[in-house]
């Protein structure tokens, strides 16, 4: 599979995230307050909850339903009730554009 072009960078709020699905591979896209850009999966590992749905605090994704936090760099919870990370996907900006391949995750 090869890398998807979501959106324009300009597009992406900061301190939000952006639930987009590719090839059934539902991703929370997310521009932090530093600018950078982070693709993880979009389904909490606690309460199969949309995490796009959450808030963006820092370098994590916050669930809204029960608080788990997710690291954007990892997709580990820093705080529970959740224990399992998430997957952490490759993101490329090219021309002002971002591209996310959710057949790449980034191993940490």
């Amino acid at each position: 599979m090869t890398a998807t072009k979501i959106c324009a960078l300009d597009e992406l709020e900061v301190n939000q995230a952006v639930k987009v699905e590719i090839d059934g591979v539902a991703i929370a896209l997310v521009r932090d307050a530093a600018g950078d850009v982070f693709a993880i999966g979009d389904t909490c590992t606690h309460g199969d909850i949309s995490l796009s749905e959450g808030f963006v605090e820092g370098q994590t994704l916050e669930c809204w339903a029960h608080g788990s936090m997710f690291s954007l760099t990892t997709g580990k919870p820093l705080s529970l009730p959740a224990y399992d990370p998430v997957p952490v996907y490759n993101v490329e900006l090219i021309d002002g554009f971002i591209f996310v391949d959710p057949s790449v995750t980034v191993a940490v």
